[in-house]
């Protein structure tokens, strides 16, 4: 048999091999080593500073502290808005965990109606940042907190959070001046400062709330807490608190405006006084109101439907935004204007047969008295209300002088400082009606807008800033709200003031007001019922607006006609004439006449010591103090 080979081992071979296996694990382990110390020092030195901070954010955050909203007071130191505590449910995102389901938890433990799921997807989206609570719920109730209470372990994310909310103790009186704060939307989101608004919820919607927002609002503060692993706070940390807003002091007095609500006796209508030195707004009513803290927390849709739908407009603020024909309360004015265009003097006589006509013209333009009032100037034609007088004033003026005259007393523009939503009327003229229509101006265009009728409007604000410039002899004050804002006083001179009216002649204002002197005392006068009695001398004018056109051959007689549809009431009027303290613009829709005793009553409120003349009482809208202006 053959002889085997024996398996001689190589022993270098496998030591090479070893320590080559050696060197190259070597190799490996040290660039792990090196790999691994590299990613340590990375993350232990480099990146220090940004694990620290998400380490703090795990336990630390940064909470947003809302600022006390400013407090409103009328002139006398009387509370007009404050704020009262209450609890609301809030949302943050991202500590929940399924935000559907917690939404519907939430529903079904409020017992709130399914559709609420929605309202609150929609509501939990409507924040500045992230880690922001979402307001979801206001002004909860002792049970629903309870019942939040006691889920608490079934809500991450969900917070009850305590926190002033705005309250108005008379909130239908003064609804269109103060307006309101409301929930803020996503349009108002996006626009705000994030870092102003942050933690805040509410913002002004309208009224004194909307314009004095950024004085009102403050300043947020932020406080650093530490949370535990649910997010629930476990300590604070640091505190910067914030600003609150500004107390706001308004020009309004209360008493005053409580009288004007109350002499409307639930007409539609709306009432303004101004000091004319100063420019202070002391009442500014437009009835009917409403109650303004239904809109706080969000008003319900069947209570927002029935204030949209009544038929007497609650919502719509009359006193700024109302356009009405001014009717017989511009002759004052237009009777000014004459004069300084020298196409009357105070002493000329006009004869009124009952009617005016233009040349070569057979339609009859007529006097509200059918028989006229024979030889009349200018005093008395004030006195009477005479419209044949005025219609030939127009005439001879022609439309462009009347327009450009009327405009210096702030018919057709926006004349007030602060007050929201303000319109401003509208004075026609010959470019207006081509640029509108692209129509030529008629001259009875001319003579309708000499007795305030045609496309002549103008709202209760404008009439009563128009009668306290005329008060003042032509010195312009813009009318405004707020008499304080802090501690800094609110007073004239303010920015964008019109000119002073000027008039060649300081009788003319005498002139004027003698004549609506007479219409308050006079024996002819449109007032003189009103005006029984007096203990101060009043300057006054009435007007009646007509809702719509009559025929040229027909009658007015309210009682054949629908309530809606009879004339409106004016009154305008300052007192005392030789040292004005207020005046007054006040319009009742489709009350025909009687408003004079309103203007009466609260001019006697305002001057004299009881507030009333003698054992008078208060005058309203349905005592039988009727205007004699039948125009």
């Amino acid at each position: 048999m053959p002889k085997r080979r024996g398996n001689i081992k190589d022993h270098e071979r496998e030591v090479r091999v070893f320590r080559n296996r050696s060197i190259v694990a070597a190799i490996l382990i040290l660039l792990m080593a090196g790999g691994l110390v590299s990613r340590l020092f990375y993350l232990q030195v480099i990146q220090h500073d940004v694990f620290i901070t998400r380490s703090d954010s795990n336990r630390m955050r940064v909470e947003p502290l809302p600022p006390r909203r400013g407090l409103i007071y009328d002139r006398n130191g009387e509370l007009l808005a404050e704020n009262r505590p209450t609890y609301n449910l809030t949302i943050v995102r991202e500590r929940v965990d399924d935000l559907d389901a917690t939404l519907e938890r939430l529903v079904q433990i409020l017992g709130l109606p399914e559709d609420e799921v929605e309202t609150f997807r929609e509501r939990s989206l409507q924040r500045q940042r992230p880690f922001q609570p979402a307001l979801l719920m206001s002004d909860l109730s002792e049970d629903q907190i309870a019942r939040l209470a006691v889920n608490r372990y079934l809500l991450s994310g969900v917070e009850v959070e305590a926190q002033l909310i705005r309250y108005y103790p008379d909130p239908i009186v003064m609804s269109h001046v103060l307006g309101y704060v409301g929930r803020i939307n996503a349009e108002e989101l996006a626009e705000l400062d994030p870092g102003d608004y942050a933690g805040t919820h509410f913002i002004g919607k309208t009224g004194v709330e909307y314009t004095y927002e950024d004085q009102l609002h403050g300043k947020a503060g932020l406080r650093k807490v530490e949370t535990n692993a649910r997010g629930r706070v476990l300590r604070e940390l640091d505190r910067e608190p914030p600003v609150p807003g500004k107390d706001i002091t308004l020009t309004i007095d209360s008493r005053l405006q409580h009288l004007a609500y109350d002499l409307l006796g639930g007409r539609r209508g709306a009432i303004v006084a101004i000091e004319p030195k100063s420019g202070d707004i002391l009442a500014m009513v437009s009835a009917p109101g409403f109650d303004i803290n239904k809109f706080v927390t969000g008003i319900s849709y069947d209570d927002y439907r029935a204030l949209q739908e009544n038929v007497d407009l609650p919502l719509y603020n009359r006193a700024a935004r109302g356009q009405y024909p001014p009717g017989s309360t511009i002759k004052p004015f237009e009777a000014l204007g004459a004069l300084q265009n020298r196409v009357v003097e105070p002493d000329d006589i006009i004869y009124d047969p009952g009617y005016f006509q233009l040349p070569n013209d057979t339609r009859r333009y007529h006097n509200w008295l059918r028989w006229g009032h024979g030889r009349v100037d200018l005093q008395r034609a004030i006195e009477v209300s005479n419209n044949t007088y005025f219609y030939t004033m127009a005439y001879r003026l022609g439309i462009d002088r009347l327009s450009a005259f009327m405009h210096e007393f702030g018919f057709g523009e926006v004349t007030s400082l602060d007050v929201q939503g303000t319109s401003p009327g509208l004075m026609p003229s010959r470019e207006w009606k081509r640029e509108k229509y692209n129509q030529a101006w008629y001259p009875g265009e001319t003579l309708s807008a000499g007795i305030g009728q045609g496309y002549f409007m103008a709202t209760p604000l404008q009439l009563a800033a128009a009668t306290a410039t005329l008060a003042n002899r032509g010195h312009w004050v813009r009318p405004h709200l707020a008499k304080r804002i802090g501690d800094e006083t609110v007073e004239p001179p303010f920015p964008d003031t019109k000119a002073d009216v000027q008039v060649d002649k300081r009788q003319w204002w005498d002139d004027v007001f003698e004549g609506m002197e007479e219409v308050m005392s006079g024996n002819e006068g449109t007032a003189r019922k009103a005006g029984v009695g007096l203990k101060y001398a009043m300057a006054a004018k009435t007007g009646t607006a007509q809702v719509f056109s009559l025929g040229q051959n027909e009658k007015y007689d309210a009682d054949e006609l629908a309530e809606r549809l009879r004339d409106h009431a004016l009154f305008i009027g300052f007192a005392p004439v030789e040292d004005p303290q207020i005046a007054i613009a006040v319009i009742v829709e489709n009350a025909g006449g009687g408003v004079s005793g309103l203007g009466r009553t609260l001019t006697d409120a305002w001057l004299l010591p009881n507030g009333k003349l003698g054992n008078r009482p208060g005058a309203t809208v349905n005592e039988e103090v009727e205007s004699l202006d039948g125009d």
